[in-house]
C-alpha cells in the first residue's frame, strides 16, 4: 500500500493536466467539480496510507518510494523520492483534507467568473505542489514543491489582476518569497556539503556527528527560507496582501498550504535544531513570539473582515514557531492542524459574508447579519471560540501546549505569548460582534459613515445579505466540528490521550515538561475571558469608546516603509547596480572583446596573399638576423 504514496500528488497533477487540455469544454461547473474530486481522491489516497502506516510498529513507519534519478552528481545522485512517514502522512491529510473542502466551496463562490476553468487549473496545481513539498524525501524535491507553491501563489493573488490591488500583492507575495528561497538553498548547499547527501533521512542521521557551527548555519538558514514562506518578521508584510485574492485561495494559502511550509520544514529538520547552538533555536523561539505579539497588536485596528484574519494567521504561524524555537515540535505540528481547521473555517467564513454582502469587506458596513445568515454567523462563532482559546474548542489545546513550551523555555517568551492571547481574544471578538452583531449598517453606504469615500470603498446602496448556497456553507458545517473536536488529537490528560505526540513520536521526538500544567492552562483562560469581555464591553456595550491607534491600521508603517525605500533608494540602488552590470562588468568583457578583434584587424592587414611580398619580408627577416648575429653582436 506504501507503494502508492506517488498517487497523492498524481491526482492533483492529473486534474491540472485535464483542465489545461480540457478545462474550456468542462467549464462552469464541471471543472470545479472535477478539481474538487481530484484533490478528495487524494485525500482517499491518504487516509488509506495512514491506517497502513497505523498498523506498523512505530519503527517501522518510514517507507520511500523512488520514482527514478532525477539529478546525477558524480558517483552520487539526488532521486525522485517520496517518503511516508507520520509528519508526512499528517501534512498530507489536512492538506488534501481541508483543500478538497475549500475547492468544493470554490465552485459556489466562484461561479460565474469568466475565469472559472482556469482558477481551478491553479488550485490543482497549488494543491500538487503542496503534495510535492512535504512528500519529498530529500530538500531538493521540497524545494521543488516550495517554489511550486511561490508560482502558484503568485497565479492567484493576482488572479484578478484587473486590479492594481491585487497586481500589486501578488508581485509582493512573489519577491518577498525568493528572499526566503535564497536562505533555503543557503541551506542545501551546507547540507550537502557536510553530508554530501540532500536525503532528509542522511542529514538528520549524520545531525549527531555535526559541528555546532555547521548544524547552526543549516538551522539558521532554513529558517529565513521558514520566514520567508510562512511569514514571519521581517518577511512577513507579502501575506496580509495575500487576501486580494478570491476568499478560497485567502483559506488555501492562509489554511492548509503555502504558510505552514515553514514549520513542516523546520520540524523536518529537527534532529539538526536540537544539536545546533543554543542560540539559534532561542533566535527561532524570540522572532515566532515577536511577529506574534506584532501581528496581534495589528489585527485589533483593522477593518476589512479578512485583513484581520490575515493578520491573525501572522500571529497564530508566530505562535508555531515559538514552539519549535521551544523545542515542542509536536506542539507546533499540532497548533498547525488545529489552526487549519478554524482558521480555514474563518476565512470560508468571512467568504461567505463577502458573498452574501454582495463583496462589501468593510466590517464597518455589515452588523447584525447573523439572523440573516444562520448558518455562516453559528459556523463562524465557532471559529472564533477556537481561535480565542475557550476549552473545550481545538485551538485552546494545541495554544496551551505552546505556552507551557514557552514557560519552560523562558519566562518572557511566556508572557507574552499570554498578552497576544489576550489580544487574539480581543481582536476576534471584535469581529464577531461587528459583522454578526449590533445595528445593521448594509441599508446605505452613507447613513453612517457619510461619503463612500470615508470607507475606501464604492457605494453599493441598500444591501440585502444573504446566506451562501449549500456547497459554500457545508464545508463550514464540516470544518465547525472539526474546529470543536480537533483538539481530541493530542489531550494533555495522560500518555494515553495525547494520539498526536504518540504518532510523531519517531520523527520529532518528546518535549517533556515538569510544569504543573493545570494552572498555566488556567491562566491561560482567564487571559482569553478578560479579552473577550473587554471586547463586549467596548463594541457591543460601548461602555467605553474604541481606541483604534492609526500607526496599528497602518501596521506600525512597516509595510509602507518598506514601499518607501524599495521605490526611492532601493530603485536608485538597484538602478546603480544595473549600470554597474552594463558598463562595469559587461564593459570589460565587450571590451576585451574589441581589443583582440581590433588587434586582429591590424594584423590582418599583413596577410595580403601576395607571395612576393612574404619573400620579401623572409629576406628582411633573414638580413636583420645576419646583422644582429655577424655586426651588433661582433661589436658587443
Amino acid at each position: 500500500m506504501l507503494d502508492l504514496v506517488w498517487l497523492i500528488p498524481a491526482l492533483p497533477l492529473a486534474g491540472f493536466l485535464c483542465i489545461l487540455l480540457f478545462g474550456r469544454k468542462l467549464g462552469d461547473p464541471k471543472a470545479g467539480y472535477f478539481a474538487t474530486a481530484m484533490v478528495a481522491g487524494s485525500f482517499i489516497v491518504t487516509l488509506g496510507l495512514f491506517f497502513d502506516l497505523l498498523s506498523k510498529t512505530a519503527e517501522e513507519r518510514h517507507h520511500i518510494k523512488t520514482l527514478f534519478q532525477w539529478v546525477p552528481l558524480g558517483s552520487a545522485h539526488i532521486d525522485l523520492a517520496f517518503l511516508a512517514d507520520p509528519l508526512s502522512i499528517t501534512m498530507c491529510l489536512f492538506v488534501t483534507g481541508i483543500g478538497s473542502l475549500i475547492h468544493l466551496y470554490a465552485v459556489g463562490y466562484m461561479h460565474g467568473d469568466p475565469r472559472f476553468s482556469k482558477f481551478f487549473l491553479y488550485l490543482n496545481l497549488f494543491a500538487f505542489s503542496m503534495l510535492m513539498l512535504v512528500l519529498g524525501s530529500n530538500m531538493l524535491v521540497t524545494f521543488l514543491g516550495w517554489e511550486g507553491v511561490g508560482t502558484c501563489s503568485y497565479f492567484l493573488i493576482s488572479f484578478w489582476h484587473e486590479k492594481d490591488s491585487a497586481a500589486t500583492a501578488g508581485k509582493k507575495a512573489f519577491v518577498t518569497n525568493r528572499v526566503g528561497d535564497w536562505g533555503f538553498m543557503m541551506a542545501m548547499f551546507f547540507a550537502f556539503w557536510a553530508v554530501g547527501s540532500l536525503d532528509y533521512s542522511a542529514i538528520n542521521g549524520a545531525a549527531a556527528s555535526l559541528s555546532i557551527t555547521t548544524a547552526t548555519a543549516i538551522a539558521l538558514f532554513a529558517f529565513i527560507g521558514a520566514c520567508g514562506k510562512s511569514a514571519q518578521l521581517p518577511l512577513y508584510l507579502w501575506l496580509p496582501d495575500a487576501m486580494e485574492g478570491p476568499t478560497p485561495v485567502s483559506a488555501l494559502i492562509h489554511a492548509a498550504t503555502m504558510v505552514t511550509a515553514g514549520v513542516y520544514l523546520m520540524c523536518r529538520i529537527s534532529p539538526i535544531l536540537n544539536v545546533a547552538s543554543s542560540y539559534a533555536p532561542t533566535i527561532i523561539a524570540i522572532v515566532g513570539a515577536a511577529t506574534a505579539l506584532y501581528a496581534a497588536c495589528v489585527a485589533v485596528a483593522q477593518n476589512d473582515i479578512k485583513k484581520v484574519l490575515a493578520y491573525s494567521t501572522v500571529s497564530q504561524l508566530g505562535y508555531m514557531f515559538l514552539a519549535v524555537g521551544s523545542g515542542a515540535y509536536t506542539a507546533a505540528i499540532f497548533h498547525m492542524v488545529t489552526h487549519a481547521f478554524f482558521k480555514a473555517l474563518l476565512f470560508l467564513g468571512a467568504g461567505s459574508v463577502i458573498h452574501g454582502m454582495h463583496h462589501e469587506q468593510d466590517m464597518r458596513r455589515m452588523g447584525a447579519l447573523r439572523k440573516l445568515m444562520p448558518i455562516t454567523a453559528a459556523t463562524f462563532i465557532i471559529g472564533w471560540l477556537a481561535i480565542a482559546g475557550v476549552p473545550p474548542f481545538a485551538g485552546f489545546w494545541s495554544k496551551d501546549d505552546i505556552l507551557l513550551a514557552a514557560y519552560d523555555k523562558n519566562i518572557v517568551l511566556w508572557v507574552v505569548g499570554l498578552v497576544t492571547a489576550l489580544l487574539t481574544a480581543f481582536y476576534m471578538t471584535r469581529q464577531v460582534i461587528m459583522v454578526f452583531y449590533g445595528e445593521a449598517r448594509w441599508h446605505d453606504a452613507h447613513e453612517e459613515h457619510g461619503a463612500a469615500g470615508d470607507l475606501g470603498v464604492s457605494a453599493h446602496g441598500d444591501l440585502t445579505p444573504h446566506e451562501s448556497p449549500w456547497m459554500m456553507v457545508t464545508p463550514l458545517v464540516v470544518l465547525a466540528g472539526l474546529s470543536i473536536v480537533g483538539g481530541g488529537l493530542n489531550l494533555p490528560f495522560k500518555e494515553s490521550t495525547e494520539r498526536l505526540a504518540l504518532w510523531l513520536e519517531p520523527v520529532v521526538g518528546v518535549h517533556t515538561s515538569t510544569t504543573a500544567k493545570l494552572p498555566l492552562a488556567l491562566v491561560a483562560i482567564a487571559i482569553g475571558l478578560v479579552g473577550i469581555a473587554g471586547a463586549y464591553a467596548v463594541y457591543y456595550f460601548k461602555k467605553v469608546k474604541p481606541v483604534e491607534p492609526k500607526i496599528l491600521a497602518d501596521a506600525w508603517g512597516y509595510d509602507r516603509a518598506v514601499s518607501a525605500f524599495m521605490g526611492g533608494p532601493g530603485r536608485k540602488a538597484f538602478d546603480g547596480v544595473a549600470w554597474a552590470d552594463a558598463h562595469i562588468i559587461d564593459g570589460a568583457v565587450n571590451g576585451s572583446g574589441e581589443l583582440v578583434r581590433g588587434t586582429a584587424g591590424q594584423v590582418r592587414k599583413l596577410q595580403t596573399g601576395n607571395v612576393r611580398n612574404y619573400a620579401a619580408a623572409i629576406g628582411a627577416s633573414v638580413v636583420l638576423l645576419l646583422v644582429w648575429f655577424v655586426v651588433i653582436r661582433g661589436l658587443l
